[in-house]
């Protein structure tokens, strides 16, 4: 039997989204008459960043409990049940073959409604610790696409399948050199780069290191591509006009991330699965910044199996707002060590890992 019929089901983050859309591209090119279907939640970036991508998406209305007390919470279950009902729907319209979750709110929904009506369902889990979601819904899935070795801590072993992250298909072909990544951005080849990247949604600690900083590396000649995110950018925007940093340039979003990396002579991040797989790729000198309210504080984890091979370097979040620029511009300044940290983190690569997801799905069908 030939696959047909896909629907995608996840989002909120970047981190979810765009494994979704690697897994979808990589389909496409599998069978180019592959109908696919993203399913994601309505209000989240999904809901604009897949159409971008050229692929249809329907949204449900759905969110997570709220961790503070709320009324929020009280509506929860019927917010719930009518994104069930939803899911169910599209799935009696649509007739997948193949269900595939990426984690998220909508894939909750979805793979459970698909799992309920016997469809063959993948979760892609990129965490080396499992979100709540992808634990409680393995039991109707039929493939577990991970990304770090061991996961059969979390799941049944006969399901688990080492795949690898995916990433979007420009960022790990990347052709462009640092100075064609330099001039999409118009500022100097011969200035020495900093990429601030604290996810899609921006990182306050980040930024507020970045902020911090400003003036020290305007002294120090060094300029910045700088993510803030859309809850921090009109801060940081105003902050570089009213110090008149023209070697700083803040942006709420980098839709172009080839050439950003390209830039990039070190890279400050969080150490979220994606972007590590991103950064490894690429092979680029990091700094990460963990976020410690993830779950099982599993970015400090995924950061120092890094940095115990020298192939990045940590700062603690609550240490970040005075201590990420004098680490920055040090790191920046040594080439032995920036040399090191970008060779020894292509250590950590996993290539065509979307090909390879793809692959597991076609066999669902077969």
């Amino acid at each position: 039997m030939q696959l047909q019929k896909v629907i995608i089901s996840g989002g909120g983050t970047g981190g979810h989204i765009f494994p979704a859309i690697a897994i979808a591209d990589a389909l496409k090119e599998a069978n180019p008459s592959i109908d696919i279907l993203f399913v994601g939640a309505n209000g989240k970036m999904e809901m604009e960043k897949v159409p971008a991508a050229g692929y249809k998406i329907e949204g449900l209305t759905i969110a997570g409990l709220q961790r503070s007390l709320s009324i929020k919470n009280l509506v929860l279950p019927f917010k719930v049940l009518g994104a069930v009902a939803k899911a169910s729907g599209i799935i009696r319209r649509f007739q997948p073959q193949v269900v595939i979750g990426v984690g998220g709110y909508a894939s909750a929904a979805v793979v459970y409604a698909a799992g309920r009506k016997k469809i063959p369902v993948l979760i892609q889990e990129q965490n080396s610790f499992p979100g709540k979601t992808n634990k409680n819904l393995a039991k109707y899935a039929h493939r577990i696409c991970v990304a770090y070795p061991d996961m059969e801590r979390f799941f049944p072993k006969e399901k688990v399948v080492y795949t690898g992250n995916p990433v979007r298909k420009n960022i790990e072909h990347n052709k462009f050199t640092r100075e064609q990544g330099i001039n999409h951005f118009e500022m100097d080849p011969s200035k020495k780069t900093i990429l601030v990247v604290g996810g899609s949604q921006g990182a306050l600690a980040i930024n507020q290191g970045i902020k911090n900083g400003l003036g020290v590396f305007k002294d120090n000649d060094i300029q910045v591509i700088w993510q803030t995110g859309k809850p921090f950018f009109a801060e940081a925007k105003a902050a570089v006009e009213q110090g008149n940093y023209k070697n700083i340039m803040p942006l709420e979003f980098i839709e172009k991330m080839n050439f950003a990396y390209a830039a990039g002579d070190l890279v400050i991040s969080r150490a979220g699965a994606m972007a590590i797989s991103e950064l490894s790729v690429c092979g680029k000198a990091c700094i990460f910044v963990p976020l410690p309210s993830a779950a099982e504080d599993h970015q400090t984890k995924n950061a120092m199996s890094l940095v115990n091979r020298n192939a990045a370097m940590i700062i603690k979040n609550t240490e970040a707002s005075e201590e990420l620029k004098k680490i920055a511009v040090t790191t920046l300044k040594d080439e032995t060590k920036l040399n090191q940290l970008a060779h020894n983190i292509q250590k950590f690569a996993a290539f065509d890992s979307a090909v390879v997801i793809a692959a597991e799905v076609l066999k669902l069908v077969k």
